[in-house]
């Protein structure tokens, strides 16, 4: 599926603590980046089992 055709909408909902749901923002459509901005990925793992050597 190209971003051209890629089709993604967001509603934000907020629900108190009676279970009560208003919406917050109605629906929007957003278009998906061809390639994610640097600043959005995540940075490497730290982990031991990622940070050690290759056996």
């Amino acid at each position: 599926m190209s971003a051209e055709t890629a089709r993604m909408t967001l509603r934000v909902y907020e629900v108190n603590r009676a279970g009560i749901t208003r919406i917050v923002r109605e629906e929007t459509a957003v278009k998906p980046l061809e390639r994610p901005e640097a600043s959005h990925q995540f940075p490497p793992c730290q982990c031991p089992k990622c940070v050690s050597p290759a056996r």
